[in-house]
C-alpha cells in the first residue's frame, strides 16, 4: 500500500493535473515570476532615482506600482507549488527566465523611465495572456482566474504611466 501511494504521488499532482500539465503551467508561471521580479526591481530602481519637476508624484506612483507588482509574486510561486511544480530558487534563475529587460543606466530622464515602465507593463500583460492560454488549455481555472486579474492590473499600470507622459 505504501508503494502505491508513492507511485501515485509521482504521477498525479495535488491539483489533479498530469505531469505534462504541471510542467507546462509551471514553466509559464516561473517565467511570469521572473518577469514580475525584474519589473519590481526596475520599478523600484526608477522610484529611487526619480528626479525632476514631478518628482513627488512620480516617486509615489512608482512606489505604489512596485508594491502592486511585488504583491503578486507570492501568489504566482504558491500557485506553482499548489499544482505540484517547483518554482524559482535564485537570482540566477530569474535572470535566465526574465523577459523584462533591466536598465542599469546611471541616469534616465523621468519621462523615459515612465515610457519604459509603460512598455514593460504592456509586455507583462502580453506574457500573462500567453500564460492564460496555457492554463486555460489545462482547465486550470484557479490560475486562469488569477491571471485575468493580473492582466487588468498590468493594463491599469500601463494606462497610468501612459497618461503621465501625455
Amino acid at each position: 500500500m505504501a508503494t502505491q501511494a508513492v507511485q501515485n504521488a509521482n504521477t498525479v499532482a495535488p491539483g489533479g493535473f498530469t505531469p505534462e500539465q504541471v510542467q507546462s503551467i509551471s514553466r509559464a508561471l516561473n517565467s511570469l515570476l521572473a518577469d514580475v521580479f525584474a519589473l519590481y526591481i526596475k520599478t523600484k530602481n526608477f522610484h529611487w532615482h526619480m528626479s525632476g519637476p514631478h518628482f513627488r508624484d512620480y516617486h509615489l506612483l512608482l512606489d505604489e506600482q512596485a508594491a502592486q507588482v511585488f504583491a503578486i509574486s507570492d501568489d504566482i510561486a504558491e500557485r506553482v507549488r499548489k499544482i505540484g511544480g517547483n518554482t524559482l530558487r535564485s537570482i540566477g534563475e530569474i535572470s535566465k527566465l526574465q523577459r523584462i529587460h533591466d536598465n542599469e543606466k546611471p541616469f534616465v530622464p523621468a519621462e523615459e523611465m515612465l515610457r519604459e515602465l509603460r512598455d514593460d507593463n504592456q509586455a507583462l500583460a502580453l506574457n500573462l495572456r500567453e500564460a492564460h492560454e496555457i492554463t486555460s488549455q489545462a482547465s486550470d481555472f484557479a490560475t486562469t482566474s488569477m491571471i485575468e486579474n493580473w492582466i487588468d492590473e498590468a493594463e491599469r499600470r500601463a494606462w497610468f504611466l501612459y497618461e503621465s507622459t501625455r
